[in-house]
């Protein structure tokens, strides 16, 4: 077989389809554990972390900041309602570029799914470690000292908490997935209590003045503040990671896609405009706990910002769990490919859980966790995420293309206008960000393209 042949050769649906029927994996999430999974996995950092470096990007327009991000993010989100529905497998949009863009790119889409999972997992983990000091501070009146609850560059040496809410998801994962479900449920209905009491008390306190200038940093602005924001919607996909693990995935996988979207929009916008109504966009600009910072500021009782403080914890403590959840099943589709070591895909005969894989991962999210800022990983994710995107758009044109017959439980309207919008706005996004992202995707790309030829083209079961 000639080089590009190898590079070329895809998985045909129907064989991906059989995988998932006759996998290791247990089957037993139903519609309300695969939206909350999914709501899990995005609400969270984005919303009580990074509004704190979109604001000052943005200003008051960072509503449409939000906006412009989700409207890119639903675009996405229906081309993997169709193709969740079509090819339920853990491997997600990796599964999807197997089956339509051949081996090459499936690689190079799971190697960004490595990237966005794994260094979003890091940063939100960070979050946390910043919303426990919060707590600290207001409940206690002392905080971690920087040496340990912050990374190299930051003014810490190691950040502590952050390893600690990782190892901490680690246990809960090695238990199973239904049990893992579970909790992540009690902590989605608690994150989302705590947002609806910050918008209750924040919109007490809004004023007019503070919308004006909207658009102080112009156009720009707005779609910097987009680009950044867009990590705030990174984890709808998180449902399409447990295809092989959803009760009725052809149902199921769709409907919880674009539930958890629309939930997490309307609570997206709705704070967006408590926090820069109550408090001049000018203000926010170094608060990593910011909304915390803005009840501090606008209530005089702190017992509101210790709570809300609470609720974060709990609610990044759900995003670590499920988005550490998809990292491992995306590891566990490539191993079972042959492209990545076989050990990764062994699952545990008691928890039905991949236990290897969920250790390995662990510990190098833990790993980033400890020594990267949070910047520098929001934005890495942003770009992995948004790349994995855009394949998805076109792993849905080729598909009604060269496959217009076969079975789909949804179908993305308005296709091809639909897909195509969803390809040129992640592009846009991409274009967006600073080109020192650019230079950490373009050595990650390279990275992965080395284990690639010198690993996975060999070892590959299409071999």
């Amino acid at each position: 077989m000639t080089l590009r042949a190898a590079t070329l050769r895809r998985k045909p649906v129907a064989d991906l389809v059989a995988e998932g029927d006759h996998g290791t994996l247990k089957r037993s999430l139903g519609l309300g554990q695969l939206t909350m999974l999914s709501i899990g996995a995005t609400l969270g950092s984005g919303i009580f972390v990074v509004l704190g470096e979109a604001v000052p990007v943005a200003g008051p327009a960072v509503v449409l900041s939000f906006v412009l991000a989700g409207i890119t993010a639903l675009f996405s989100a229906l081309s993997y309602a169709e193709l969740a529905g079509m090819i339920p497998l853990s491997g997600s949009s990796y599964s999807y570029a197997y089956a339509t863009l051949g081996e090459l790119v499936a690689w190079v889409c799971g190697w960004c799914l490595v990237l966005e999972y794994g260094v979003s997992v890091a940063s939100v983990a960070v979050g946390w470690g910043q919303y426990l000091n919060e707590l600290l501070r207001l409940a206690f009146g002392f905080a971690i000292p920087d040496a340990l609850s912050q990374p190299p560059g930051s003014g810490g040496v190691v950040n502590v908490p952050a390893i600690l809410v990782v190892v901490l998801a680690m246990l809960l994962l090695l238990s199973g997935a239904k049990e893992s479900a579970r909790a992540n449920a009690v902590m989605v209905a608690v994150k989302i209590g705590t947002l609806v009491l910050f918008c209750a008390i924040a919109f007490s306190a809004v004023q007019a003045k503070n919308f004006t200038p909207f658009l102080p940093l112009g156009l720009a602005g707005l779609s910097a503040g987009g680009a950044k924001l867009f990590f705030s919607y990174i984890g709808f996909d998180a449902a399409s990671t447990a295809g092989e693990e959803a009760k009725n995935p052809q149902r199921d996988l769709p409907r919880a896609i674009l539930l958890s979207l629309g939930i997490v929009t309307v609570l997206y916008c709705l704070v967006a405009v408590a926090a820069v109504g109550a408090l001049p966009w000018q203000q926010f600009d170094g608060q990593e706990a910011a909304l915390s910072h803005v009840l501090d500021v606008v209530s005089d009782n702190p017992f509101w910002a210790g709570l809300l403080a609470v609720g974060a914890i709990v609610a990044i403590s759900s995003v670590v769990l499920t988005v550490l959840y998809g990292q491992t099943r995306i590891l566990f589709a490539m191993s079972r490919d042959g492209l990545v070591p076989p050990a990764l895909s062994k699952v545990d005969a008691k928890s039905g859980s991949p236990r290897i894989n969920t250790l390995v991962v662990s510990a190098f999210v833990a790993a980033l966790a400890a020594f990267i800022p949070l910047g520098k990983l929001a934005d890495a994710t942003s770009i992995g995420t948004l790349f994995a995107f855009g394949l998805v758009n076109v792993a849905v044109l080729l598909l009604r293309r060269r496959q217009p017959d076969a079975p789909r439980s949804f179908r993305v309207p308005f296709a091809p206008v639909t897909p195509i919008l969803g390809v040129l706005c992640c592009g846009y996004m991409m274009l967006s960000l600073d080109g020192a992202t650019w230079v950490v995707f373009g050595g990650w790309m390279a990275l992965g393209l080395l284990i690639y030829f010198g690993y996975g083209i060999r070892r590959s079961r299409l071999a």
